[in-house]
């Protein structure tokens, strides 16, 4: 369990460090603590409980299996994210983001994969059949596809959130996931505006010390997420080993009258599996009584919409035209169905 972040950890990494008054996003003042020389300093109370909140919801998607992308591409950002993230084997953007990294993932993902038919070709020989001039341009185009791409080489679909320091430099990426309806984690400082995210954590983005404090807590709560989702895949071959045993040793004895059991409260379905669907969107229809994947089938697209205005502001924009569509196919058990499906709307093509 990861140790819980203090007040005091945030304040001596300089986390509350605002921009210039005169350059605030009067949508940040709830966050705001006050002003000093012309400074405005940041609640580090709400940060904390800002960035549990966040956690949290990381964890769970991480558990889920779903890839969370990092995107820093600011000078004092890129090497703090590149090593941090790349301990829990996420995906990550530290170079320029290329436009359309999301909305055309396909042409995203062909360059990728012209990284992976290069290194066959060296492997199979074909690469010592080019000339001189033909190999070194290779070899400038597999360095360049490297620095830009080779980051998110493993990430064959789209990612199940974003997470973004600074969302002034990064507004393509953020006007790229809100129109996936991908989950938006950010730092946000006092210039940037928070109602462009999901969840928002107030901080510094511009200091080096800063930012490593809060990936810190960041990337242990993914750390956490993926162990959750190993051990819970140990105790599944357990449960099933277990299971077999239990058969072979009924067959052999004489079955006992089962006593009556306490009915234990019927578990929800991960609605994340539904491509649109984040975290708070899920939570939002589980609230509602919407807790399987038969419920949100027969559930009415405007009356989901309700839902989630309902649960709040930041739900409002999500468009569940298709999730009744796409919860019936996993009702159905349909998933190969399923994943196709999202493929061929969203590009994720593996």
């Amino acid at each position: 369990m990861a140790s819980k972040i203090e007040v005091k950890d945030l304040l001596e990494a300089g986390v509350h460090f605002g921009h210039l008054t005169r350059k605030w996003n009067p949508n940040m003042a709830p966050y705001i603590y006050m002003e000093r020389n012309g400074i405005h300093v940041i609640n580090l109370y709400k940060t904390v409980a800002k960035l549990e909140e966040a956690n949290e919801a990381l964890k769970k998607i991480a558990a889920s299996g779903r890839k969370i992308l990092f995107v820093a591409t600011k000078k004092q950002a890129k090497d703090i994210v590149a090593d941090k993230v790349s301990k829990v084997n996420m995906p990550y953007i530290t170079e320029r983001w290329p436009g359309g990294m999301l909305t055309n993932f396909v042409t995203i993902r062909k360059a990728v994969k012209k990284m992976a038919a290069i290194d066959r070709m060296k492997k199979d020989g074909t690469f010592n059949t080019l000339s001189k001039k033909e190999r070194l341009q290779v070899d400038r185009l597999r360095a360049k596809l490297e620095k830009n791409l080779g980051s998110i080489a493993d990430m064959t679909r789209l990612p199940g959130a974003l997470f973004i320091v600074d969302t002034m430099r990064e507004h393509i990426a953020v006007k790229e996931a809100q129109k996936l309806n991908i989950p938006i984690f950010a730092m946000v400082d006092t210039n940037s505006d928070p109602r462009d995210v999901d969840f928002a954590i107030p901080s510094n983005d511009d200091a080096g010390k800063s930012i490593e404090a809060i990936l810190e807590s960041v990337t242990q709560a993914v750390a956490e997420g993926l162990e959750e989702r190993k051990s819970e895949k140990n105790n599944g071959k357990d449960k099933d080993e277990d299971s077999n045993k239990e058969d072979k040793t009924a067959e052999a004895k004489p079955a006992k009258k089962a006593e009556a059991a306490p009915k234990a409260e019927a578990k929800s379905d991960d609605f994340t599996k539904i491509e649109g669907v984040g975290p708070k969107a899920a939570e939002a229809l589980v609230a509602k009584g919407v807790k399987s994947y038969a419920d949100l089938a027969d559930a009415d697209a405007e009356k989901i919409k309700e839902i989630l205005t309902e649960a709040s502001s930041t739900l409002a924009h999500l468009d569940p035209t298709s999730w009744p569509k796409q919860a019936k196919m996993a009702a159905d058990g349909k998933w190969d169905e399923l994943k196709e499906w999202q493929d061929s709307v969203k590009g994720g093509v593996e």
